[in-house]
């Protein structure tokens, strides 16, 4: 149950359409339960934060996958995301499962996508081709939280005509990712154009001194354009996830 699906509730025994007693069973439900000694499903999250749970498939088998996501449908989520999930596993949970899955982001998300209903559009745009698996697990976690999103890659620096020509996409944004490697110099460019939040994504891309994508992390962590904030590095999920935030505030 989500937030608003708990104010439904609330206003359906308001109005006399549900029973008090009816109403407290559904609230009474654990706000977790147990699988085997692996897992503790989080069922009250999305009461809490405004999101349910979000699975995160890097090292978890893929029966574990399963029985998790087969236990968030079963307590009535609509629609689960999993990042960071390999192909072995993806094939695996499909068979048993409506899975779609993105190889490119690792990401696969079981139900159907929700209508948009973020204030505005998300944009996410990447310095080069090869940031873009990060940045499309930044824009289908977007997308899977109700957010319409528009996609600039390879617009990076190198050739900042590529992004000029974007002005339009830019400047309308509510909130944009702006994922890069090498230097990381895509968000201060953006920040420098843009009026909106800008939340800056390092990827480990790059050559030796990259260092894993640490020279883009704190190249963006000293930016000097106003409004840019930094997640860690390859996090295309809190990227995502921070811009559907801030795309539902009123």
């Amino acid at each position: 149950m989500n937030k608003q699906e708990l104010m439904e509730l609330l206003k359906s025994v308001a109005s006399g359409d549900t029973l008090v007693e009816d109403a407290a069973l559904k609230l009474k439900m654990q706000p977790f339960v147990e699988i085997g000694d692996y897992a503790k499903v989080d069922f009250h999250r999305g009461i809490r934060q405004g999101v349910p749970e979000v699975i995160y498939g890097a090292g978890k088998t893929k029966e574990h996958i399963l029985d998790i996501s087969r236990a968030m449908l079963s307590n009535g989520q609509k629609s689960v995301l999993i990042t960071r999930l390999c192909p072995e596993a993806a094939a695996f949970i499909k068979k048993e499962l409506p899975l779609d899955y993105n190889e490119l982001s690792k990401t696969g998300v079981i139900g159907p996508l929700p209508e948009p209903d973020g204030k505005g559009t998300v944009v996410v745009a990447t310095g080069g081709t090869s940031d873009i698996p990060v940045a499309e697990e930044a824009a289908v976690t977007a997308e899977v939280l109700g957010n319409s999103v528009t996609r600039l890659y390879d617009v990076g620096v190198s050739g900042i005509h590529r992004l000029l020509s974007h002005m339009e996409d830019i400047m309308s944004a509510r909130v944009i990712v702006a994922v890069a490697g090498m230097e990381g110099a895509l968000p201060s460019v953006i920040g420098g154009l843009a009026d909106c939040p800008v939340i800056a994504v390092p990827t480990s891309v790059g050559y030796g001194a990259s260092l894993g994508g640490v020279a883009a992390l704190l190249s963006m962590l000293n930016s000097c354009a106003s409004g840019v904030s930094v997640v860690n590095i390859d996090n295309g999920f809190g990227a995502g996830y921070m811009a559907s935030m801030i795309n539902h505030l009123e």
